[in-house]
């Protein structure tokens, strides 16, 4: 039997966003689940976190949700399965056990899942693929801070590079195989 092939997705619980960012999880994540994957999320019903659990539910696929005790009354209803954790560190570090983790435009919260992430990437404790979906410039910010980072000697090249940003959905789903 093949080991079970899982994404992460890393986004935004927010519901005062742009609803193209929300129109991107959905395609990504009906890539994902046509792929075979499963997906991995914050496991909420808010924001695109609740448009990326729609999908996955409208697609057939498998969905694992990864949620703090304090955040229970935010459960997606249609989760395969549910991993309770007691705080948000412990949530991060359950989340990222995939194959890739995916960022797409999200909030704070996302950032600092994916800086986690890359963080230890670099540190040979995390050996997925990071992409952060860098839809209409969303992620130049942080594109520009780890360039920064590399030209004053704060970062080394090679762990610059184990972040991708595809700036399409179609470009970030043609990474995935």
């Amino acid at each position: 039997m093949s080991e079970e092939r899982k994404i992460v997705i890393y986004c935004s619980a927010s519901y005062d966003i742009d609803q193209k960012y929300n129109q991107a999880a959905r395609e990504v994540t009906r890539a994902a689940c046509s792929l075979g994957y499963t997906i991995v999320s914050g496991g909420a019903i808010k924001g695109t976190m609740g448009a990326v659990a729609d999908e996955v539910a409208r697609c057939g696929g498998r969905h694992i949700g990864v949620l703090p005790r304090f955040m229970e009354q935010y459960k997606f209803p249609g989760l395969d399965l549910v991993i309770w954790t007691d705080t948000m560190a412990e949530r991060k570090e359950r989340m990222r056990e995939g194959t890739a983790a995916i960022a797409l435009p999200g909030g704070i919260g996302t950032l600092d899942e994916v800086i986690g992430t890359l963080t230890l990437a670099k540190l040979d404790k995390y050996d997925g693929k990071i992409y952060a979906l860098n839809l209409d410039g969303f992620y130049n910010p942080l594109k520009a801070l780890l360039d920064h980072y590399v030209a004053t000697g704060m970062l080394d090249q090679r762990s610059r590079n184990l972040i991708e940003f595809p700036d399409t959905v179609a470009e970030l789903v043609g990474h995935l195989d």
